[in-house]
């Protein structure tokens, strides 16, 4: 018997009896992570990483039953072993593996293997199946090492200053923005939305070093917000406030950016290839690194990149499922800010 099969609800483990990151209401819901891709509400129980669980108190209600493990700690659940494995994407982000009758399975949710500096880095689990995301499963795809592209928004800012222009940097709420936080505290005052201070407060509370930041209020001065990097979701980069400000100088903070017509998508004066997914490399070395006899394709480039693995003998399949639309994550999350 599979250990999984994918089905109308999502990923499921019928000798355990239980969901990966199911997008209907389940019994029990196993977690890689808190974008609202991959974990709903209405699910009776969850269980994700122990810091995972501010994200989902806080998007999805304090009184969400949730029980959590840490990582390398397994659980026992209907006989099947279950163990959170290192993702890189996220804070809290975790691989899946189950192990039952000798038979290992992991599911990667969403991964990165470059260590960001705030997220525990990835780690690669060997396993019999192995269940991949490619969201930029092209070989376009090549990110810089991040230091490299740190470097591009701190001369980027330091150059807006000089004109007298208010920096601006467009993040998802829930990694890139914590990414950014963790890495341009400096000397520069850093200014957050709502939704961003509300995640850091639970990040802190978690236990998570993260550099102080300033929550923007409807008091605070735009000629102050001039003077240092101002970070918000994508949900309000075309908004009323955005337009509101001194002399906006807009920068975009996502993969996309690696190709130039996804700044001309997002009319920014500036996009920086920045990115919590593995890039075509990064998905290959994991991959390999599973030593996987089947491979299962999911949200991106599947077609794509399930064909390749085929082609270079790492047998692969291509999965639907309804993973992959983070910006749905930042519509949900700006509702509660």
């Amino acid at each position: 018997m599979a250990l999984i099969t994918f089905t109308n609800k999502g990923i499921y483990c019928e000798q355990g009896g239980f969901y990966i990151d199911p997008w209907k209401p389940v019994e029990l819901a196993v977690t890689t992570h808190g974008h609202a891709d991959h974990v709903k509400w209405g699910n009776k129980g969850y269980l994700c990483h122990e810091l995972t669980k501010p994200v989902l108190l806080q998007r999805l209600g304090a009184d969400l039953p949730v029980q959590t493990l840490p990582y390398n700690k397994e659980i026992s659940i209907n006989g099947v072993k279950v163990s959170l494995f290192p993702a890189g994407h996220v804070i809290g982000s975790s691989q899946i593996r189950l192990e039952y009758k000798g038979e290992i399975c992991v599911v990667s949710g969403d991964y990165k293997v470059e260590y960001d500096g705030i997220s525990a880095a990835f780690e690669p689990v060997k396993c019999h199946s192995f269940v991949s995301e490619s969201t930029f499963g092209l070989p376009i795809y090549k990110w810089l090492p991040q230091e490299t592209v740190f470097g591009q928004i701190r001369n980027w800012v330091a150059d807006n200053q000089d004109q007298m222009k208010t920096s601006v940097l467009i993040a998802y709420s829930l990694g890139k923005a914590q990414r950014l936080i963790k890495n341009l505290a400096g000397d520069i005052p850093i200014y957050v939305h709502n939704s961003i201070a509300n995640l850091n407060e639970g990040f802190i509370r978690a236990g998570v070093d993260l550099p102080e930041t300033i929550r923007i209020s409807p008091d605070t001065k735009k000629d102050e917000l001039q003077k240092g990097i101002v970070i918000v979701p994508p949900a309000l980069a075309d908004g009323k406030w955005m337009k509101s400000l001194h002399h906006a100088a807009t920068g975009v903070c996502s993969g996309w950016m690696q190709v130039r017509a996804g700044r001309r998508w997002r009319a920014a004066d500036a996009g920086f290839a920045l990115s919590d997914h593995a890039d075509w490399p990064g998905l290959l070395s994991a991959i390999k690194a599973t030593e996987a006899e089947k491979v299962f394709v999911t949200h991106g480039f599947v077609s794509t990149f399930s064909k390749y693995l085929n082609e270079i003998g790492i047998p692969s399949a291509e999965v639907v499922t309804r993973y992959g639309n983070e910006e749905d994550e930042e519509e949900e999350i700006l509702k509660e800010a």
